[in-house]
């Protein structure tokens, strides 16, 4: 019974995150803080979790990894975001105006159906991105170091070069017409189904969720130590639809994780990772 309720947390994180958005006062949802409140509530709830329903011990929070973790969080909120808002979706929305893009059928939807269909069109890009870096050697030099992380914790969605976590960011939701809580509900509850694809928590949550959703387990297996070529699969982040659409869907768990003999790079080592290529050849040449 009560691995019965923990394999629950999931999908009741999701459905509380949906509940509030669908009945936050307007004044709350127009406020840009609520959104960021909410994600790092979700967080830090799901990073507690890691202390009283532990999946590994071997991936167990120390104080590094956790000041790590944090920094990439505040990185992501702050700069990833302005970034992406400033350069993508910014434009976009002007693009939006100016060409006179609309989806009327959408923005007269039920708020649970905008929700799907937001984190559902930003998650298909997501996969095809992120299967790319799986494919494409510039593009892998730049995802590696999310790779390299020997363990999985709730804030490991975050950690990664900041080109890839730019490029990651990235999508066509500004051209979609939703209501602006539905917006935010599709944000917040895809970042809580990452932050559970990525959690030290014992959560296995039901098949139907499993079906359509990330889970730790497939997100484990697509971080096993095996080999590279092991990772190729279960490329959602936090929706695996698409990997059984397009064939890239494993069944399975790995609880070793990493890549390189399971060297744990520093901050600064994931930021210069992508011009490994680059700087071997010039101390080959100084060599």
């Amino acid at each position: 019974m009560k691995q019965s309720l923990i394999n629950l947390l999931p999908p009741a994180t999701i459905a509380a995150i949906l509940a509030f958005w669908a009945f936050a006062p307007a004044a709350w949802v127009e406020t840009p803080w609520t959104i960021i409140v909410v994600g790092l509530a979700t967080l830090a709830f799901v990073q507690l979790l890691e202390l009283v329903f532990e999946r590994h011990e071997g991936w167990r929070i120390n104080g590094r990894e956790l000041a790590t973790d944090i920094f990439y969080v505040a990185f992501g909120y702050g700069v990833i975001g302005f970034l992406s808002d400033t350069l993508v979706n910014g434009p976009l929305g002007e693009l939006k105006e100016a060409w006179g893009i609309a989806t009327p059928w959408l923005a007269a939807s039920p708020f649970l159906v905008q929700v799907l269909v937001v984190l559902f069109t930003f998650e298909f890009g997501q996969y095809w991105m992120h299967r790319a870096m799986h494919n494409w050697t510039p593009l892998w030099l730049t995802h590696a170091p999310h790779h390299h992380i020997t363990q999985l914790n709730a804030l490991k969605g975050f950690i990664g070069n900041p080109i890839e976590l730019f490029l990651i960011s990235l999508g066509v939701i500004a051209l979609l017409d939703v209501d602006l809580n539905a917006l935010f509900a599709s944000f917040t509850v895809g970042g809580a189904i990452a932050i559970y694809a990525h959690a030290n928590v014992r959560a296995d949550p039901p098949i139907w969720y499993g079906f359509f959703f990330t889970t730790i387990r497939n997100h484990s297996l697509h971080h096993t130590a095996l080999s590279y070529e092991d990772t190729r699969c279960n490329y959602g982040n936090s929706v695996i639809f698409w990997d059984r659409v397009f064939g890239t869907y494993k069944e399975g768990e790995s609880a070793i994780v990493g890549q390189d003999e399971r060297k744990r790079l520093s901050i600064r080592e994931q930021w210069l990772f992508p011009l490994r290529p680059l700087l071997a050849k010039r101390n080959a040449a100084e060599g």
